[in-house]
């Protein structure tokens, strides 16, 4: 999740994912292709975390340097025209969303690493994950306490973990379902308790969509700006406060609530 407060972005990586955006309109727009970046110049200027994956659009993980190429050569396609959406990441065309025994059985831990902030986390994660599973009871997400004080990628007895981070690039950072398991984590800044008007249990919730496979909301083209790419299925309206939004992408609400667009896009993907 990118802080509305603080672009936690560079500007040259801003600059690139902009050049990037027009490209993928250059065939109907003729835009001149010596204003786009090379993939090399993307590949440099795009942030490597930690645990060595790719960030990019903010908070979504990208595995590799092949993942990070069949992104960027995603970026500069040509454009699809979608009508509608909370929307759905695609992997070759394919939704890119959990199996239904799976997602009822979504186990996560939460770092003994928070520190005197451990318990706080639980809280917002609990928060969050509540929201969706309000919307459907076919998304079930289960913290595991006994696997906190060995919370990592590298633990199989949970599917993915929730660890501290310091940087000064996102607040918190997910994944998707096809991401790999050494990746499959939510990793949070110490910036989540200083968010203003965004509350935790709703940045984790954000970020907990993510790991359901919902996309950003601000990348359909009702929103004019913060285009990200076209591989994503849609599933309801179009919806500016919805809580898969960044505000500053045009979106209508300041406070990242989660919208009834957002329950009915869950139970579109997921079931009622």
């Amino acid at each position: 999740m990118l802080s509305s407060r603080i672009h936690k972005i560079s500007a040259g990586v801003a600059c690139l994912v902009a050049s990037l955006a027009a490209a993928s309109v250059s065939t109907s727009a003729g835009a001149d292709s010596a204003d786009v970046p090379t993939y090399q110049e993307f590949e440099a200027s795009t942030y490597v975390d930690v645990d060595g994956a790719y960030v990019v659009n903010g908070d979504e993980v990208v595995s590799g340097k092949h993942d990070l190429r069949t992104f960027y050569e995603r970026l500069v396609a040509p454009p699809q025209t979608h009508e509608d959406g909370l929307i759905v990441n695609t992997v070759n065309g394919v939704d890119d969303k959990w199996s239904a025994s799976q997602a009822l059985n979504l186990t996560y831990c939460v770092s003994t690493r928070f520190g005197t902030r451990h318990d706080d986390i639980v809280a917002a994660m609990s928060a969050g994950a509540g929201l969706w599973e309000a919307a459907t009871s076919k998304v079930n997400f289960v913290h595991v306490p006994a696997q906190d004080g060995k919370c990592t990628t590298r633990n199989n007895a949970i599917l993915f973990s929730v660890e501290p981070v310091s940087t000064s690039q996102y607040i918190a950072r997910a994944f998707f379902p096809s991401t790999p398991k050494r990746q499959r984590n939510v990793l949070v800044d110490d910036s989540i308790w200083a968010s203003g008007n965004w509350e935790p249990g709703d940045i984790l919730s954000h970020e907990l969509g993510h790991t359901l496979g919902f996309r950003h909301e601000h990348t359909r083209p009702e929103s004019g700006t913060c285009f990200e790419d076209n591989n994503w299925r849609p599933l309801t309206p179009y919806d500016s406060a919805s809580i898969m939004h960044y505000p500053q992408c045009n979106g209508s609400s300041s406070d990242l609530e989660f919208q009834a667009s957002d329950a009915e896009g869950a139970r579109v993907l997921y079931g009622s």
